[in-house]
């Protein structure tokens, strides 16, 4: 398509999770019409990421230390593990501030499709670190898709024999949606975790 440099560039970018042809193409445009100084800057923290981010020893989050600071904070509850996917999960429940408890990377969900099972993800680590006494339940947080599902199921029948309370976080409807919409999975779900009402 496009000449040297460029065309490579274009086809690097192509290969970023969730950016196609198109979205590549454009995001080269704008990196060859940016001020030259902010390229600069953007490819220097590319460089700096990728030399200092590491993943934290007890859980798995990203970090800049042995330790991320959820690991490194007192305050949070030992007694709780909530057992995510990826740390962009991590990122997401901190955000609604609720939690505080820690947490246990796996670093992706059993998919015999991708040829990812259980010994690829972090399981090993989780029964390492209950087996210490301090965990008291196991909320269990991996994606409500097939993958996720697979992952909570397999983790489930691992942990319960060890007497520890293992949930999953309520899924169902979401706020704005319509029931016609709902899938029946989603539907079935919101009905099981149906509340009392209080008026």
């Amino acid at each position: 398509m496009y000449e040297g440099v460029v065309q490579d560039l274009i086809e690097e970018l192509g290969q970023l999770p969730g950016v196609g042809p198109k979205g590549a193409q454009r995001i080269a445009f704008y990196l060859l019409s940016a001020d030259p100084d902010r390229v600069r800057r953007l490819s220097a923290l590319l460089v700096e990421v990728t030399e200092k981010v590491k993943f934290c020893r007890i859980c798995g989050n990203v970090a800049e230390e042995d330790e991320c600071r959820i690991c490194r904070d007192a305050r949070r509850d030992l007694s709780v593990i909530c057992v995510v996917e990826e740390p962009k999960d991590v990122a997401a429940i901190e955000k609604i501030r609720e939690f505080r408890g820690r947490y246990h990377v796996l670093g992706g969900a059993i998919s015999p499709i991708d040829g990812v099972g259980p010994e690829d993800l972090r399981i090993r680590e989780l029964m390492s670190r209950l087996a210490d006494g301090d965990v008291t339940e196991i909320i269990l947080a991996t994606d409500p898709n097939l993958e996720g599902e697979a992952t909570a199921t397999y983790l489930a029948r691992m942990i319960k024999p060890l007497g520890l309370r293992v949930t999953r976080p309520a899924s169902g409807l979401p706020v704005g949606g319509e029931l016609e919409y709902a899938d029946e999975v989603t539907l079935g779900r919101a009905f099981e975790g149906r509340r009392l009402l209080d008026v």
